[in-house]
C-alpha cells in the first residue's frame, strides 16, 4: 500500500489527516477544521453598509448623502453628453478586443498627464500607466514606493479618505499622519500641519489632497500650496497627490495649482488620477498612475517598476473607459463639449453649498455652517457626533457617514431646508 506520510509529518496539501487518509479512497471525511473554518468575516465598510440600509429602508422621503457620486436635480447619475458621443465613435471604429498592453491605452497616458499638468508645461521627466480607477492608481503607486524604499513612511491627513490607509498598508508602508481638519471652524489647522511635515525627509512620503479634500471638503490656498511645495524641496519629502477631483472644484486649471506648483518645484512626486467623477465614467474604472522623475532616464525606470506592479496585480487595465476618455480629450468639439457640461456640475454643486450655508444660517441664527459655501468638491464634514448621525438615520431618514461627511452632490433644491431642519433638531 502506497504511505501517504509518516505520523509526524505534515499533511499532504496542508489538509487534515482525515480528510487525505480518505482522498485516495475516494471518500472526504471533513471531520477536521477546513481551511476556510477560522476566517472571520471582514468588518463591513461604512458606505458600503451605508448604502445597503438606504436601499432597505422604505420611507419615500428618504435621502442618499452617503456615497461619492454626483447626481442631478432628478436625483440621477447621468452620462454626459460627450461620453455617449465618444462611446458611439467607440463601438463604430473598434475593430478587436485584443489586449492593450501592460501600460494601457497610450493616447490616454499621454492626454491625461497633459491634462493634470498643463498642456504648456515640460513633461519630459512624466510617465503615466492607465490604472483601473484611481484606487487601482493609489495601490500600484504605494507598491512602486514600496520596491523604491521599503524604509519609507507614507503620512496622511487627519482624516483622509478610508481607503488609503488600507492601501498603503496592503503595500507594506509605514504609516504616519499629519494634522489638518479643525472641526470647530471647518478649517485647516495649516500651522500644525506644517510644524508636523517639517520633521518629513528622504524617507517619507506625504499625502496631499490635490483639490476637494475628501472628507472635509477643506483645501489649502494657492499660497499655502505654495508653502507645501517649497517644504518639500528643501526637505526632500516625495509629494504624493490623490487627483480624484479634477475639475469639481474651482475649475480644471485653478484645480491644477497644486500638481502643477509641484512639477516646477520638486525633482521627484506622484500622482494617483481619477477620472470616475470628472468624466461620470464611475463604473469604467478610469485612471491613471503619474510619476514624475528627476530625469527621463529615472522616470523610465519607475515606469518600468510600475508596469512590473500591475502585471502582479491585474495584468492589463479595462480598455473601454480609457478610450473614451482618450476620444474625447483628443477631439476639440467634444473636449469643449466635456468642458462645459463639467463646468455646469460644478457650478451646481457650489450653488448648492451656498444655498444650504444660507439656509443653515437662517435656520439656527448663527455662521456655524458658514464653511461650508467655503468648502470645495463633493464633500463637507458636519460638525455633528455619531449619535447625532444615527438620530438623523432613524428619525429622518437622512443617510451620511458616521463622521459627519455628506455629499453635497446628493442635495437637490428641494431638499435643502428638510436637511436643514434635521440637522439643526438633532444638534438641539
Amino acid at each position: 500500500m502506497r504511505r501517504l506520510h509518516q505520523a509526524n509529518e505534515r499533511p499532504l496539501y496542508g489538509v487534515a489527516d482525515d480528510l487525505t487518509r480518505d482522498f485516495w479512497s475516494g471518500r472526504f471525511n471533513l471531520r477536521r477544521t477546513a481551511l476556510f473554518e477560522q476566517m472571520q468575516a471582514a468588518p463591513a465598510d461604512k458606505i458600503l453598509a451605508l448604502i445597503g440600509k438606504f436601499r432597505d429602508d422604505p420611507r419615500t422621503d428618504k435621502i442618499d448623502l452617503g456615497p461619492g457620486v454626483y447626481k442631478d436635480e432628478n436625483g440621477d447619475t447621468p452620462v454626459m453628453a460627450a461620453v455617449r458621443d465618444a462611446e458611439q465613435r467607440l463601438f463604430q471604429s473598434q475593430t478587436s478586443k485584443s489586449y492593450v498592453g501592460g501600460l494601457g491605452d497610450l493616447g490616454f497616458n499621454a492626454a491625461i498627464s497633459q491634462l493634470v499638468f498643463g498642456a504648456d508645461l515640460d513633461t519630459s521627466r512624466v510617465r503615466a500607466l492607465q490604472t483601473p480607477g484611481g484606487t487601482g492608481a493609489l495601490r500600484v503607486l504605494c507598491d512602486t514606493l514600496k520596491r523604491a524604499n521599503p524604509k519609507a513612511k507614507i503620512w496622511f491627513s487627519d482624516p483622509t479618505w478610508p481607503n488609503h490607509l488600507p492601501i498603503a498598508q496592503e503595500a507594506g508602508l509605514e504609516i504616519a499622519s499629519y494634522p489638518y481638519f479643525d472641526a470647530q471652524t471647518g478649517g485647516l489647522r495649516f500651522d500644525a500641519m506644517m510644524e508636523t511635515l517639517k520633521q518629513c525627509g528622504p524617507d517619507d512620503i506625504v499625502m496631499l489632497h490635490g483639490c476637494c479634500h475628501n472628507p472635509t471638503g477643506a483645501n489649502p490656498t494657492a499660497e499655502q500650496w505654495q508653502e507645501i511645495a517649497a517644504l518639500a524641496s528643501k526637505n526632500g519629502f516625495l509629494p504624493f497627490i490623490d487627483f480624484a477631483y479634477h475639475g469639481f472644484g474651482d475649475g480644471l486649471d485653478e484645480d491644477a495649482v497644486a500638481v502643477r506648483m509641484m512639477l516646477k518645484q520638486v525633482p521627484e512626486m506622484v500622482v494617483a488620477s481619477s477620472c470616475s467623477k470628472n468624466f461620470g465614467v464611475y463604473r469604467e474604472r478610469t485612471g491613471a498612475a503619474i510619476i514624475v522623475g528627476k530625469n527621463a532616464e529615472r522616470a523610465d525606470v519607475v515606469l518600468s517598476q510600475m508596469a512590473s506592479v500591475a502585471r502582479g496585480n491585474y495584468s492589463m487595465p479595462p480598455d473601454h473607459g480609457a478610450a473614451v476618455v482618450r476620444i474625447i480629450l483628443e477631439d476639440p468639439t467634444l473636449r469643449q463639449s466635456w468642458e462645459e457640461e463639467l463646468n455646469a456640475v460644478r457650478t451646481r454643486m457650489l450653488s448648492l453649498r451656498t444655498t444650504l450655508a444660507d439656509t443653515l444660517r437662517e435656520k439656527s441664527g448663527t455662521d456655524t455652517f458658514d464653511f461650508v459655501a467655503h468648502h470645495r468638491g463633493m464633500f463637507s464634514r458636519m460638525p455633528v457626533t455619531a449619535e447625532q448621525v444615527d438620530r438623523l438615520q432613524s428619525e429622518f431618514g437622512i443617510y451620511m457617514v458616521g463622521d459627519g461627511r455628506f455629499n453635497v452632490a446628493g442635495l437637490r433644491a428641494s431638499i435643502i431646508e428638510p436637511f436643514a431642519d434635521a440637522l439643526i433638531a438633532v444638534r438641539s
